[in-house]
């Protein structure tokens, strides 16, 4: 047996050569499906910002060579301009409905850089669905069409794949509620290794019909770009996500996948009679992460047949990385302890070849007992190369040599992991620890509460306390919120912990972030703003 230094030697001298070895890229996935389904459709547009070309550049980019970076529509123009000179973007490819958008981001970086600003190539994509006066206006600009830019090239041209599967094929920023954004570079070879572990997690099989109701341009699609192409799948897009669409396209396209953030589950559920579908037509499989999903929506996405697997991740991960993995005993457990352990985060990834929670000063693992916390770290081929031009956050995120993904979380008996909450967001009531993200998934199964969120108030006597913001259903009578607010704290005592119990309730809209996060940074002011809860005189 070897032994010391010698345990890294092989049994032979067999050098790589190129017979036998080659960079690992997921664009292979797409030269196969054009050769064993060449007649099978890829895209089918249903009115989309999720447009076929996005789809098309996740190839196309890297296959020339270049990064493909999606920007988020959403996003106003100061923050798309700090993203296409943080990036030095050469080509912007513009949908015609945002053109204006890219046009008034490339005018605040002309305005910054004055001579130094480099136009780069603008690209419009057309839809006959839209107002054609705003093709007609990025045409004038200088801008070039879409479809004439894809003639203008090479018929011959013959791809090349990375001669270094550490080659970066894409840049995703992350979505900067308190900061500026942060670059986060993927390479080829995380790529293809996510687009292979989310169709075996997922158990999808060859010509899955798949709804884009997950945006391409958020952590590429969770990789379900690539994925497709792999199981030569077909793509369905929505330009505007609504649970009437959902349904609709479920009926008429025979979607049998499609991914999506527990808020839009939550639309699903509470959608109106007029705009759902039922029973479905068969079996829709649903992969949702984000936010962590409360037991209430997950029970409700069951009861009206659709197969939820709950995954969790981030950009800096390729999205989700770890799945609560489904275990046939838990098929017996009645629908809300079901429910209850479907709503943990899970193990990893096949793909991912470390995970766990860790103690945040000394780094050695924490029991698994579901109660101690610490920070959810992970390492391995799915983790991020780095954020571009950040020494600073890199060396923070890679300390001792995992990436630090800033939750708090648990380790069951069972070895699953459960997210806590953010490490900023822990309410600390008393000198104990209040999970806000558990305070919340009890609040949603109140009947009255359609969102809400949770975030520490100043208090008095306890330092601070839970304050709930809460966003109501569209049937509830708000005509006393006082009411509804002593309604809603009384559920509270009868369901969880007293010192959990929210001493506010605010009602109102929920601020969110260009790709739904809760901004809990504004909240959190508010709260402050609020003063702190009195000490009773009593």
């Amino acid at each position: 047996m070897a032994v010391g230094n010698e345990m890294e030697a092989d049994i032979d001298d067999l050098p790589k050569n190129p017979a036998n070895y080659m960079a690992l890229t997921p664009l292979w996935f797409l030269d196969r499906a054009a050769l064993v389904h060449p007649n099978r459709l890829s895209v089918v547009a249903v009115i989309a910002p999720n447009i076929p070309a996005i789809y098309e550049a996740h190839f196309g980019v890297p296959m020339a060579g270049a990064v493909l970076n999606t920007v988020n529509i959403r996003l106003n123009a100061a923050t798309i301009a700090f993203l296409l000179g943080h990036s030095s973007a050469a080509v912007v490819i513009v949908d015609q409905e945002f053109f204006t958008l890219a046009e008034e981001s490339l005018k605040i970086i002309a305005e910054e850089k004055k001579a130094a600003f480099k136009q780069p190539l603008l690209i419009v994509v057309g839809d006959e669905t839209c107002d054609p006066m705003s093709l007609q206006h990025a045409l004038r600009k200088g801008a070039i069409d879409y479809e004439k830019f894809l003639e203008s090239g090479d018929p011959d041209f013959a791809w090349k794949p990375p001669k270094d599967e550490w080659h970066s094929i894409a840049l995703g920023y992350t979505s900067g509620t308190t900061s500026s954004p942060k670059g986060v570079v993927l390479h080829h070879r995380g790529a293809y290794l996510m687009a292979l572990s989310c169709a075996l997690i997922w158990g999808m099989n060859e010509g899955a019909v798949y709804l884009w109701t997950l945006p391409m341009f958020h952590c590429n699609g969770w990789c379900y770009a690539w994925t497709l192409a792999a199981l030569c799948g077909t793509s369905i897009c929505l330009r505007q996500v609504t649970a009437k669409a959902v349904y609709s396209a479920i009926a008429k396209q025979g979607v049998t996948h499609f991914c999506a953030a527990p808020v839009v589950l939550n639309s699903i559920v509470n959608a109106p009679p007029s705009d759902t579908i039922l029973p479905l037509p068969r079996v829709v499989n649903v992969n949702t992460a984000g936010a962590a999903p409360p037991p209430s929506v997950l029970a409700g996405m069951t009861k009206l047949g659709f197969r939820v697997t709950h995954t969790y991740g981030l950009s800096e991960t390729f999205g989700p990385s770890v799945v609560c993995a489904w275990k046939p005993e838990w098929d017996l457990l009645p629908l809300e302890e079901r429910a209850r352990v479907h709503a943990r985060q899970g193990v990893r990834y096949v793909g991912l070849e470390g995970l766990d929670v860790v103690n945040m000063k000394t780094m050695a693992p924490v029991p698994a007992d579901g109660t101690t916390l610490g920070e959810i770290v992970m390492r391995g081929n799915v983790v991020m190369k780095g954020y571009l031009k950040n020494p600073k956050a890199n060396a923070e995120t890679f300390a001792h040599g995992w990436y630090h993904s800033g939750d708090i979380g648990v380790k069951h008996p069972d070895g699953y992991i459960e997210v806590k909450d953010r490490a900023k967001d822990i309410i600390i009531s008393g000198g104990e620890n209040i999970s806000s993200l558990e305070v919340e998934s009890y609040l949603c199964m109140h009947p009255a509460v359609l969102e809400v969120s949770v975030v520490a108030r100043p208090d008095e006597q306890w330092g601070e306390s839970p304050c709930a913001f809460v966003t109501l259903k569209e049937e509830v009578n708000q005509s006393n919120e006082q009411a509804l607010a002593e309604d809603i704290i009384k559920f509270c005592r009868a369901k969880m912990p007293a010192y959990w119990v929210p001493k506010s309730v605010v009602f109102g809209p929920l601020p969110k972030t260009a790709t739904g996060k809760i901004k809990k940074h504004e909240l959190r002011t508010k709260a402050n703003a609020m003063g702190p809860v009195k000490q009773s005189r009593l």
